[in-house]
């Protein structure tokens, strides 16, 4: 793992907050370690930032820094080891019609709109863990977390007969892709939008050369976070080092 101290960690601070509720297990509190300054974080230093397991929102770099519990774990794919599994396979081949296209990162209402109806069909709390008093206050949270960013980023979108149907902001660092944030249309019955998404960016970082797919934290517990282990194989970030990920249990 890379030391903190080392370039170009050595012109950053990093600081830990007040314990907050924890949104993905519930009475428990967790806290963050957040590296400053904003500014000071391009693509060259998150490379290194996300494989010492920190994550990105909007400007905001963090890693999980709970005082008691270690169940947040950084995870990554080596795409040129992944072997899909039936459903991931089936989720392929569904959905390999989409249109898709590469844009620079920007807000669209369209986007926006889309994402305002995948957080009421999840009855979920918003990117940053909290619910919106008002249109304003979410389009707010929507911009402040996935259109800023001061590192190589772009979303893609994915349309079936020009009809949106999901978007992922992704992140470009030195050895792979970094999945930032996806929603999607979840009214579409038996559709395997997610899984697709995951699978598209594997597919990407093979053709650009890059040798892993970031996915964010894998929590055992949490549902909506377990699912990263059905990517095999996959590693985490356990103790300093990357790791093969084991769980005990491989639905296919």
């Amino acid at each position: 793992m890379t030391n903190l101290n080392d370039f170009p960690f050595k012109s950053l601070q990093f600081y830990a907050t007040a314990p907050y509720a924890c949104s993905y297990i519930e009475n428990l509190e967790a806290r963050s370690q957040v590296a400053t300054p904003p500014q000071l974080i391009n693509t060259k230093v998150y490379s290194e930032l996300i494989r010492a397991g920190f994550r990105r929102s909007g400007h905001f770099t963090y890693r999980p820094y709970c005082d008691q519990c270690q169940s947040c774990i950084a995870t990554r794919l080596p795409v040129n080891d992944f072997v899909s599994n039936r459903s991931q396979k089936r989720a392929f081949k569904k959905h390999q019609h989409l249109e898709v296209k590469v844009i620079g990162l920007q807000f669209i209402p369209e986007h926006f709109a889309l994402y305002q109806d995948y957080q009421r069909s999840r009855h979920a709390l918003q990117i940053d863990g909290s619910n919106p008093d008002s249109a304003e206050e979410e389009e707010d949270q929507y911009r402040q977390f996935l259109i800023q960013s001061h590192i190589d980023s772009f979303l893609v979108e994915f349309r079936e007969s020009g009809i949106l149907r999901m978007v992922s902001v992704l992140d470009l660092v030195n050895d792979g892709l970094s999945s930032v944030y996806t929603f999607y249309d979840a009214t579409i019955a038996n559709a395997s939008y997610g899984t697709y998404g995951v699978l598209w960016q594997i597919e990407k970082a093979k053709e650009l050369g890059l040798r892993y797919v970031y996915l964010g934290y894998y929590i055992e517990k949490s549902r909506k976070m377990s699912y990263k282990a059905l990517f095999k194989p996959i590693e985490g970030l356990i103790d300093g080092q990357w790791k093969l990920l084991e769980r005990s249990e491989s639905p296919e």
